[in-house]
């Protein structure tokens, strides 16, 4: 690199920094007033690398984005979503963007704390502190011995998948509780809902996330609203009964004022929203789905004996067939794919992100690979789908390159086969993260349906 090149670089880079420094306040601003700030679906890190690698990635001028950002504080907007990328994409004005009706606040309480509880936890923490929306103000654990405090509030800031939690994390032995980022959460201990006085802690009216998977049906999910001071239920797994199952952006106009719902899986979450894209526009006539999916707590690390078939094999060691739920919890979300689709699992030796294969038949001709690619690719740049559906069509990708991928699924462009009227298809999701922010999507939905 010759020297003037390299200064022109440098030159660009400092200017870069000094435009995101401005940028940066007038984003707090924004988030003072209660506007949710997205950047092509993704919320943005406050810090300087972080703006600046999303205005390279998606070529955009930093000075153009708070140019704009300036003018919608000059609007006094407050209490809604505003998307800066798709804004400047689409050559929006601030002045076209209206305030929303104040978002109250929704007491929620994590009821264990697990893979899906802590993630949960550190992206509700990792939020502008505020006083309105969805506030953790607990966690429900069974009783344990001397040090769980320490235990857990080491658990949610140390994450051997996703590393450091990105913020403080600060143990309150006095009050049996841990403050995150400057907000705390008090850890309750209890081997069953029925014991629980949530208002003796001050918190009422909670939406209560049961992250257990012990209870999957009305029953059981029912004692929860039997605690004093719970007034909603959202399981984190697959429901039983009519009880709905319920996928972000697909199906979450059906919560209603349903005091118990469920996110369904995140094989489920994975695939579903591309599957309603595809049905709607080439019409599935029958298929098949298989998930090579990460090795999860429920399995043994050493062989022992387990109650579900070959489970009990070392999931370190071990490719582990098993069974999925998910290709035909689909339908109750996309209920026009009802007997369509079956399903198996392969559980594998990595500890985090997932590949979904799906292989369809179709009612239309989809023609050639590059025609559904070009399709995808341009429905996870629409401002519909791109919280849940990303495009990757890299030659090297490989799982580990999403960790920590907060949408539901990457479709990755370079393995598609289809001809005439037949496709396989590859999914990568991150069973943990781009789950987890698929569930506070519908806790938002409903807490906002009270």
């Amino acid at each position: 690199m010759s020297a003037n090149l390299y200064q022109d670089h440098l030159t660009t880079r400092k200017n870069q920094e000094a435009q995101a420094v401005q940028l940066l306040v007038e984003l707090n601003t924004l988030a003072n007033k209660g506007v949710d700030v997205l950047f092509f679906g993704n919320r943005i890190a406050l810090n300087l690398v972080d703006i600046i690698a999303h205005h390279d990635k998606n070529a955009l001028n930093i000075a153009d984005t708070l140019a704009f950002a300036t003018a919608l504080n000059d609007q006094n907007l407050s209490h809604t979503t505003v998307d800066l990328g798709q804004a400047l994409k689409s050559g929006k004005q601030a002045g076209s963007f209206t305030s929303g009706d104040e978002v109250p606040a929704t007491d929620v309480v994590l009821y264990g704390f697990g893979r899906i509880g802590r993630i949960l936890a550190r992206l509700l923490m990792s939020r502008p502190a505020s006083d309105k929306g969805l506030q953790l103000k607990a966690i429900v654990v069974r009783p344990a011995g001397e040090a769980d405090l320490e235990k857990r509030a080491s658990l949610l800031e140390r994450d051997s998948v996703h590393g450091w939690f990105d913020g403080s994390v600060v143990v309150d032995k006095a009050n049996s509780g841990i403050i995150a980022n400057g907000r705390f959460i008090k850890v309750i201990y209890a081997s069953d809902p029925s014991e629980i006085d949530y208002t003796s802690y001050g918190i009422d009216n909670a939406l209560i996330i049961d992250n257990t998977g012990k209870w999957k049906d009305e029953a059981g999910l029912g004692k929860h609203l039997q605690s004093k001071g719970a007034k909603k239920v959202l399981l984190t797994a697959p429901a039983s009964g009519d009880i709905k199952n319920i996928v972000y952006n697909v199906n979450d106009d059906t919560i209603g004022s349903d005091t118990i719902v469920s996110a369904a899986s995140c094989t489920t979450n994975a695939i579903t929203p591309t599957l309603k894209l595809l049905n709607d526009k080439y019409g599935i006539e029958n298929g098949h789905m298989e998930t090579i999916h990460a090795f999860t707590n429920d399995q043994n690390l050493v062989d022992n004996h387990h109650k579900a078939e070959r489970r009990g094999r070392a999931a370190t060691l071990n490719m582990v067939m098993t069974s999925t739920g998910a290709a035909k919890a689909v339908s109750k979300a996309i209920p026009e794919l009802k007997g369509k689709l079956s399903g198996s699992s392969v559980r594998v030796p990595t500890p985090n992100v997932s590949l979904a294969i799906l292989n369809l038949n179709f009612k239309n001709p989809v023609n050639s690979s590059d025609e559904l690619n070009a399709f995808i690719k341009e429905a996870s740049q629409s401002e519909q789908w791109q919280a849940q559906i990303a495009y990757s069509d890299s030659d090297e990708a490989v799982s580990t390159d999403f960790v920590g991928c907060e949408k539901v699924a990457i479709w990755d462009a370079k393995s598609t086969l289809a001809q005439d009227n037949r496709a396989v298809m590859y999914l990568w999701y991150d069973n943990e993260m781009g789950y987890s922010t698929q569930v506070l999507r519908v806790a938002e939905t409903m807490a906002k349906n009270a």
